[in-house]
């Protein structure tokens, strides 16, 4: 581009022009590569299972066929509730093709919350995975969802009733292969359009009720250009796609990696993720900062357990590879001292670590919630890069960090087409062409989310430095005001806290309050490790966390993890708690933020006793 600037806006349209819809994306795929190559796997029954991109495609036009024969209209709702798999995917891609619009639902999520989406987008068609998403389902024929007609069912082995509402999805697609339904799917692919809507996109909703995101075909591909931008995907390339599809961070990103011509791996089971990634050995993955926390304490730990020397040598091979990996990004060359030093941190130190997530990483994302500097850094200098980036499920992505232009504890810079600024008050507000149409149903709320210039409301408080990075320093409904008046991040707070072995989660209180205090989660593997080593016995985990050893153990790890806190942040009382935070127990959402509203209501007696004198 010789020093002139990209006309951006030219480039997406052009890109538009030639990608047009996602439906239309995949099927360019399909004819370009065949059987030649694969294009998704999962292992839903113990071993992969690989599909070319004409088998993939195969059964997107049956699925397609089925929708069809069931009268699925244009602009119709869709749903989908099931983990991760190739079926998802392929219901997602044959609603598209018939011009309808996918609905997704978290996989984690209660009867109570899929019966509030089913009913608010009038779903008649639901695809669900497993036996107990089927359960959930079935429960809700009828009077609790009137609009529901068919279930689908992708488990082969999950039981289902023998009913006329119920069918496996096996079934469904022998349907679509003996409908005759060529002629109508033909018609209706000519007249799709990057306007369509795709998708409702139900927020996990920290606050409140879920909000439905209308998202375009358009708005999609403006996620994928703002991202390609910088960070270029080769045939060659696999994601692993671990985070929920149902969120708008892996179903753009997957998105993204077909589009570029890559393979996608579906991992159904996030606690078994260690195996998934030795297994698919990906190049790309998009991951939440809790990952990365437990994976580096873990780490530390063992090597705080570890003799003198080799805690030194662990710290020269990471010394060691922060220089060779700092060079090599400023493509500045390398000197032959420092390769051979390397080479020997890399054969007994970063290597190691490396292969923990398979060791052919390239660039793993990260976001959704506030990420430590100090542990970007340590993975950076063993080899693995993680970029971290930022962005609402009602505007995405806004920034994103790439391997030529990362700054850690930062989000990155601000993408191709998207336009920034802030609020008097330092609320970041976004524009640009992957923002919503705006909220199903809800005109009200779409106004009140905007400016009046059509700027996105992010609810998010934080500055682009001087070298056009964006940091968040919190939410603004997150942020506290102690009743002496002095506001605190909580999430910073949270976040150093995380970052040690025996804290699994945290939630930091001191809205209107004299003072902060926080409950602790413990990691409780740790945690009952520790007090074996300690000989101090108990009968069940309430009566662990209430040992005074324990008590005074964590008092020691709070202090030493906030110690360059400010003495308003300090943390002057906390209750370490005999459970953890879990979705189905009402502490998170279903992309692992805190519910401070419900951890508040749900702890109140606790909390009102740590500001009881």
């Amino acid at each position: 581009m010789s020093g002139t600037k990209p006309d951006y806006e030219k480039e997406f349209e052009e890109f538009l022009a030639r990608e047009k819809h996602l439906a239309l994306m995949i099927r360019s795929r399909v004819a370009k590569y065949g059987d030649t190559k694969i294009a998704v796997r999962h292992k839903p029954y113990g071993e992969w299972i690989a599909y070319t991109w004409k088998e993939f495609g195969d059964l997107i036009d049956t699925t397609a066929k089925g929708l069809l024969d069931f009268g699925v209209r244009e602009g119709e709702f869709v749903g989908i509730f099931a983990n991760n798999r190739v079926e998802w995917a392929v219901a997602d891609y044959a609603s598209f093709t018939v011009r309808a619009a996918s609905v997704p639902v978290y996989a984690t999520n209660s009867a109570a919350e899929l019966k509030y989406i089913i009913n608010h987008a009038e779903i008649r068609i639901l695809f669900v995975g497993n036996q107990d998403q089927y359960d959930k389902a079935l429960s809700l024929l009828g009077a609790e969802c009137p609009t529901l007609e068919k279930i689908i069912v992708f488990d082969k082995i999950a039981v289902i009733e023998k009913r006329p509402e119920v069918m496996y999805f096996d079934d469904f697609l022998e349907m679509g292969r003996k409908a005759d339904r060529e002629a109508e799917l033909e018609e209706r692919i000519t007249r799709l359009d990057s306007e369509d809507l795709s998708t409702l996109i139900y927020t996990s909703g920290t606050t409140g009720t879920p909000k439905a995101v209308m998202l375009t075909h358009k708005g999609w591909f403006a996620m994928l250009f703002g991202t390609g931008y910088h960070i270029p995907i080769v045939e060659t390339d696999v994601n692993l796609a671990f985070l929920p599809l149902s969120h708008v961070f892996e179903r753009a990103w997957s998105y993204f990696i077909l589009c570029g011509n890559g393979q996608v791996d579906y991992c159904h089971d996030t606690k078994a993720i260690n195996q998934f990634l030795l297994e698919s050995r990906p190049h790309y993955m998009c991951s939440v900062p809790r990952m990365w926390e437990k994976i580096y304490a873990t780490v530390q730990h063992g090597i705080s357990q570890a003799p003198p020397e080799q805690q030194q040598g662990f710290k020269w091979a990471l010394a060691i590879g922060g220089q060779y990996e700092t060079l090599k990004k400023e493509g500045k060359p390398i000197p032959e001292e420092l390769q051979q030093q390397y080479a020997i941190a890399d054969e007994k130190v970063l290597k190691k670590i490396r292969n923990i997530f398979g060791g052919r990483n390239k660039i793993f994302n990260c976001g959704g919630a506030a990420f430590s500097a100090e542990i970007a850094e340590f993975f950076f200098n063993a080899g693995v890069l993680l970029l971290q980036g930022y962005g609402m499920t009602e505007c995405f992505v806004i920034t994103v960090a790439n391997s030529e232009h990362n700054k850690f504890g930062t989000c990155g810079p601000v993408v191709p087409l998207m336009d920034v600024k802030f609020s008097e008050e330092g609320e970041i507000l976004a524009k640009g062409p992957s923002m919503m149409v705006g909220y199903y149903k809800d005109p009200e709320l779409t106004k009140a989310s905007l400016t009046e210039d059509g700027y996105m409301k992010t609810g998010d408080v934080g500055f682009i430095d001087e070298e056009g990075y964006l940091s968040i320093t919190d939410r603004i409904k997150d942020m506290m005001k102690t009743s002496g008046g002095k506001y605190i991040a909580p999430q910073h707070i949270e976040t150093l806290l995380k970052e040690d072995f025996y804290i699994d989660n945290v939630a930091t209180i001191g809205d209107g309050r004299k003072y902060v205090s926080a409950l602790i989660s413990p990691s409780f593997e740790a945690l009952e490790g520790w007090a074996k080593a300690k000989g101090i016995s108990y009968t069940s985990r309430e009566e662990l966390v209430e040992k005074p050893e324990v008590t005074a153990f964590y008092r020691e790890i709070i202090d030493n993890r906030t110690k360059d806190l400010g003495q308003v942040e300090q943390v002057k009382k906390f209750t370490v708690l005999p459970n953890e935070f879990t979705q189905e127990t009402s502490e998170l959402t279903a992309t692992m933020k805190i519910k401070r509203k419900a951890i508040n209501e749900k702890y109140a007696d606790i909390i009102e006793a740590m500001y009881t004198e």
